[in-house]
């Protein structure tokens, strides 16, 4: 089982490790035990959190209310929990392999 992704009932728990100020939006493969994900938008007065849950949102096929940001406000290093999504994490790294 992968390191990165934890379930519990309805819910995934995400560890990410998130670089903000990228060129665009992007899962950028693995990065230790967290799904690397890249951000276009910058660090700045939590704009890069609010884009992280809504490219999350977006992958798993969620409203924007079901992301919810459970550790990391301040750091690269966070983990996210997406509820009530059909859409398994495995998929994530399936898709960045097919497209890169």
């Amino acid at each position: 089982m992968a390191e990165w992704f934890r379930h519990s009932g309805d819910t995934v728990n995400l560890t990410l490790y998130v670089q903000p100020g990228a060129k665009h939006n992007e899962i950028s493969g693995l990065h230790g035990s967290a799904l690397k994900i890249r951000l276009a938008s910058p660090p700045i007065e939590g704009r890069a959190n609010k884009a992280l849950q809504k490219f999350i949102a977006k992958l798993f096929a969620v409203p924007l209310y079901q992301v919810a940001l459970k550790q990391g406000a301040q750091s690269r290093h966070k983990v996210v929990a997406v509820s009530g999504s059909k859409l398994a994490p495995e998929m994530l790294l399936e898709q960045h392999k097919v497209t890169k």
